[in-house]
């Protein structure tokens, strides 16, 4: 069923009323990419839906690996990345079972509208059936792996009818094999970390006397969504005192000469999300300021420089601390260096110090130092970084040289 603009926005409103910006999320529908649309479930599907057998045989190594015969995989993001099938279902339940024989179901609601594909066999329930009880019938006898996010609502149910299943974490077999990117998602990274480095030029050269965080903020996510963001993105944009917030949320506060601005942004691109911060200041810059700013770069140069298969993360995080703590600033980096990312904003691993993942070609991560200075100012440089085979390739192209906007 098709709607027009009005349409949506009236159907979106009365069944999705904690969405804020409305006619946002509408034009994402109407504009990002999305060849469906449902107001029971907001849905995407690839043109070409075929179980990936690459990723799929990986995920059954993964499994053997870790001892289970059977799992159900239920967030959006790894059926996208097994069936090329992407649903939002909200209440609904959504599951796709695989066994270690290499026999896969999917199970959704008709609304979905998801279409038979070849290797994947197809089990669609109504709002009047019992989903549960159909995904009961194919589970077997002994170990099941669940989805840590798997809602209870579902879970208790299944364990009422199936008393002779042991649940257990099934994470880990897709997690293991989304941390590594194939070359067609590595393409598709760089892509989304090439709109987002013109996003931060087009920002960057949006500040002017008068400016607002909100409304460098509302330049970012109109900007994302021009260029088909699959989602709503994120910008942090911390004038002055905020930037000594890490996460702070945009707000009226006014630029005033000598402030830094704190510019964190990031979304999604044919689902795979890009993220990177950049700092800058207005008018003039002061020596400690100019101080905390190199300190910080150096840090995030420092890591990168040691990254390449066969390093643990957490030398990465200790890397880029050692420079902070040895400018004497070590209390002020307040957060792990970086975390993992893909079709999630944030993934596992963390690039921590006492994370001992160990590096491999595929893993894109994020290297995000920062110094927060309360009530005074923050500074933090982050990068996307893609481990190779002999190193790193840095996602993010856009200069860490030091900006003052006159």
């Amino acid at each position: 069923m098709c709607y027009n603009v009005e349409e949506m926005v009236v159907c979106t409103r009365k069944c999705f009323p904690h969405i804020l910006k409305i006619e946002a999320f509408v034009h994402l529908l109407q504009n990002g990419n999305q060849q469906n649309f449902s107001v029971y479930g907001y849905k995407i599907l690839r043109e070409d839906v075929n179980m990936n057998q690459k990723r799929l045989q990986q995920v059954l190594e993964n499994m053997k690996k870790a001892g289970l015969e059977q799992i159900i995989v239920t967030e959006t993001e790894p059926v996208y990345y097994l069936t090329g099938i992407w649903v939002a279902p909200l209440e609904r339940m959504m599951a796709v079972y695989i066994h270690s024989s290499g026999k896969v179901t999917f199970f959704g609601n008709k609304l979905f509208g998801v279409q038979p594909q070849e290797g994947m066999e197809l089990v669609e329930h109504t709002d009047s059936d019992d989903p549960v009880a159909q995904l009961a019938q194919s589970v077997q006898p002994g170990k099941l792996g669940i989805d840590e996010t798997w809602p209870s609502r579902f879970l208790i149910g299944l364990m009422a009818h199936r008393p002779d299943v042991q649940l257990v974490m099934g994470s880990l077999p897709v997690e293991q094999a989304t941390m590594y990117k194939d070359e067609e998602e590595r393409e598709l990274m760089r892509n989304a970390s090439r709109i987002n480095d013109a996003c931060m030029d087009m920002v960057i050269h949006a500040v002017h006397e008068g400016a607002t965080e909100r409304e460098l903020s509302t330049k970012v996510e109109n900007f994302f969504k021009e260029h088909g963001c699959n989602s709503l993105g994120f910008s942090i944009v911390g004038m002055g005192k905020n930037g000594a917030d890490p996460h702070h949320d945009a707000d009226s506060t006014v630029l005033q000469p000598g402030d830094s601005i704190v510019l964190d942004i990031g979304a999604p691109f044919g689902h795979y999300w890009c993220d990177m911060t950049r700092t800058i200041f207005y008018r003039s810059v002061s020596e400690e300021q100019r101080k905390v700013y190199e300190t910080v770069r150096r840090a995030n140069e420092a890591a990168i420089a040691i990254i390449k298969p066969g390093v643990a993360f957490k030398e990465f995080d200790l890397a880029a601390r050692k420079v902070i703590e040895d400018a004497g600033y070590g209390e002020y980096f307040t957060h792990r260096t970086g975390h993992s990312i893909g079709m999630k904003e944030h993934e596992r691993p963390p690039v921590s110090s006492e994370s001992e993942t160990i590096a491999r070609p595929g893993m894109v991560f994020s290297i995000e130092p920062g110094i927060y200075l309360p009530g005074n100012f923050g500074v933090r440089i982050e990068d996307l970084v893609l481990v190779t085979e002999d190193g790193c390739e840095v996602l993010n192209r856009y200069t860490k040289d030091l900006i003052v906007v006159e």
